[in-house]
């Protein structure tokens, strides 16, 4: 299929000619080639699990524990995509790795201002330096439900999830040493994965798509420290919405870029289209508001923070699904029970367990697929009630 029988709009193409020059031929060719598929894995998972598991294919250069896949398998239906063992993300995008490991040297304050789905704030959670904070946020709240079931699932206990609006967390004022801000956009870099997103571009879009980046930064600026570093994203082409959008910041906000903006295109790299940059608030390094988490909880509206206490139920206490999935969880805190994969997906259906070994101890029971937590269950002998959250339950019905 060509770029003309995408329906590629006509001014679309007049600008990415501009941009590209002799280029645009092989950007057309990318733009009909297939896909890449690229996992990360949780360094603080089993990532022989997964290795043994998928068919992991080169390296993505420019993050750690990152692949391609030679095959794109139904992620749904892996119990370690449930269990946090990896992320599926675009790998383009991946590339937040490369430049926070540049400019992030100590622990840290992080806000992940436009959060949703996940990639990007489990990425930070896995290479933040240890003592690290990281706010993950999202304003719409369905959105910030998915957030929060992504990270929990990640396991970092040191995220909290919130869901506000950019000027809402700007009046906190200077708390946070990083602001991330991987902007809303056009999505011209997305047109391969996603082409229903063709229909909905326009140079009106584009325009509109960049005045709105510029209020979302200028909106949560405060927030960022003196001498602070805002790492800024899209995944779209165009200069409006990257190269501008930037100069902007710096003459108006009062920034200055750190390191040459970088750009990634289909036909030069393996991913999608993709634009990121770093810069520097104005101002001496150090001047960091001070204060801790309650903060946050006390001006924001947070979903998920860490792992909550559990509840009771009745005389029973029950152990929250976040326990299950930490990081920080030790080996032997409960029993574990051993799943085939057929039982890990009934599981993960929320389906009541049967056929519990004989020797499984009474109780809350913590449920596994090699070797990998999955939640809990509570055996009672004649089977096992399943604690899963039914609002993460598998749908589609499985395998004969």
């Amino acid at each position: 299929m060509t770029a003309t029988e995408m329906k590629l709009p006509a001014e679309f193409i007049a600008r990415t000619k501009a941009l590209l020059g002799d280029e645009w031929d092989a950007f057309e060719a990318a733009l009909n080639a297939e896909s890449p598929t690229s996992i990360r894995l949780n360094p603080f998972k089993n990532g022989d699990a997964v290795r043994q598991t998928l068919p992991l294919g080169g390296r993505v250069p420019w993050a750690s524990n990152a692949f391609y896949l030679a095959e794109r398998p139904v992620f749904t239906l892996d119990p370690l995509f449930h269990a946090g063992c990896y992320y599926v993300q675009e790998a383009s995008s991946m590339s937040l790795e490369d430049v926070l490991r540049r400019q992030v040297t100590e622990p840290v304050r992080v806000l992940d201002l436009c959060a949703a789905p996940g990639g990007k704030s489990t990425q930070l959670s896995a290479v933040l330096p240890v003592g690290s904070l990281l706010v993950a946020n999202e304003i719409i709240r369905s959105r910030a439900n998915i957030l929060s079931e992504n990270l929990t699932k990640w396991g970092n206990p040191h995220t909290i999830v919130t869901n506000n609006a950019p000027a809402e967390i700007g009046r906190l004022g200077a708390f946070f040493d990083v602001v991330v801000v991987d902007a809303p956009c056009s999505g011209e870099g997305m047109f391969r994965k996603d082409p229903a997103s063709i229909g909905e571009w326009s140079v009106a879009n584009v325009q509109q798509c960049a005045e709105r980046q510029r209020r979302i930064v200028a909106d949560v600026w405060a927030a960022l420290r003196a001498g602070g570093l805002l790492i800024y994203s899209t995944c779209t082409y165009n200069r409006e919405e990257n190269e501008d959008n930037i100069d902007h910041i710096c003459r108006e906000l009062g920034a200055s870029v750190v390191e040459e903006p970088r750009r990634f295109m289909p036909h030069r790299t393996k991913g999608e289209g993709f634009f990121i940059a770093a810069m520097r608030k104005e101002g001496l390094a150090g001047e960091r508001l001070q204060g801790n988490d309650k903060k946050l909880k006390e001006r924001l509206k947070i979903v998920s923070a860490g792992v909550p206490p559990g509840a009771m139920k009745g005389k029973d206490f029950i152990p929250p699904h976040s326990l299950a999935m930490s990081c920080d969880l030790l080996p032997d805190a409960f029993p574990r029970w051993e799943l085939d994969k057929t039982t890990a997906l009934h599981f993960l259906k929320a389906e009541a367990l049967q056929n519990v070994p004989e020797n499984l101890p009474r109780g809350y029971v913590l449920a596994t697929y090699l070797d990998c937590p999955l939640g809990f269950v509570k055996n009672i002998g004649t089977r096992a009630n399943n604690l899963y959250p039914k609002e993460w339950r598998i749908r589609m019905p499985l395998p004969v």
